[in-house]
């Protein structure tokens, strides 16, 4: 089963709908109708995802193709980051220190929007990055969630794009905030794969191609932190929530570690694939200073 949240560009004036692919992967089931439930992030909250299976074989109300796929869940009340977490990407850093406890940090609702929209490259910087994550959809209240209970906790997982504008990442030597919350920076979905459905975690493999360019290759398994861990580490300082968000972290290969780096330019195509999950797909663009858009790809 494959939930999604969902727009309609024949029907601008109306709501987001929510929903799920429906057999034949070429349509869409509205759930909002048959469950009477606002949005995705409701549906967790509710604790009724299952509910949602038994529509799988439903006729489809929308073609795929004619939806517009929105940012995974509206407005989560927690996304959380978890940096230099990959096999080798502590070397990517001049401190490579063995930390004993992940890093972590915060993003905005606002900073991520869904597949096949445009990922955009502000004004104020040409360092748009691109880094390929797991990520994970808490299902289940939990504190202190000890590690060999985690997985119960998990809604599904989906794919990101935690993109970064480095040189923002910068302007501070204790954070990162101003680097990783600009609008539409990163990308989230294309849906939320339940983790009943998911192997083990550990065998999920992760790529990451830039306009066909294979840039990120790894496996969980190589996590210094595994899924289990970050969430029995989040769990003990802040309660998790239904609709919670956790961006795994990301393997080598982000354009800022090229020599000379490689940015995100317009007309670039960005790919986030693990096979038990599907494809994350993005294309840049740039953002004038007055909010609109420009698409034409830029020369290199």
């Amino acid at each position: 089963m494959r939930l999604l949240s969902y727009s309609l560009p024949s029907e601008p004036d109306a709501d987001s709908s929510f929903g799920l692919v429906s057999e034949d992967g070429d349509g869409v089931v509205d759930l909002r109708v048959r469950l009477d439930v606002p949005d995705l992030g409701a549906l967790i909250a509710a604790g009724r995802i299952d509910e949602a299976a038994a529509h799988v074989g439903a006729p489809a109300d929308h073609t795929l193709s004619d939806v517009t796929i929105e940012r995974l869940l509206p407005n989560p009340a927690k996304i959380f980051c978890i940096g230099v977490n990959y096999g080798g990407r502590a070397a990517e850093y001049v401190d490579t220190s063995d930390a004993a406890y992940p890093s972590v940090f915060l993003r905005f609702p606002e900073s991520f929007t869904g597949h096949d929209q445009p990922l955009t490259r502000p004004p104020e910087s040409d360092e748009l990055d691109y880094e390929g994550e797991i990520v994970v959809v808490i299902g289940k209240s939990g504190r202190r969630i000890p590690m060999e209970s985690a997985r119960d906790h998990i809604a599904g997982l989906t794919l990101g794009n935690e993109g970064t504008i480095r040189d923002w990442v910068r302007h501070a030597k204790f954070n990162v905030t101003q680097g990783k919350n600009w609008e539409s920076s990163g990308s989230i979905g294309p849906w939320l794969v339940p983790i009943d459905e998911i192997g083990d975690l550990e065998g999920l493999h992760l790529r990451t191609h830039v306009n066909g360019e294979l840039r990120q290759d790894d496996t969980a398994a190589t996590m210094k932190y595994p899924i289990e861990y970050q969430i029995h580490y989040l769990s003990t300082f802040v309660t998790l929530q239904p609709g919670d968000v956790i961006f795994s972290g990301t393997p080598t290969g982000a354009g800022a570690r090229f020599d000379p780096p490689i940015w995100l330019r317009p007309g670039d195509v960005v790919e986030v694939s693990v096979p038990e999950i599907g494809v994350l797909r993005n294309t840049v663009v740039d953002e004038f200073p007055d909010g609109s858009l420009h698409q034409a790809p830029e020369p290199r």
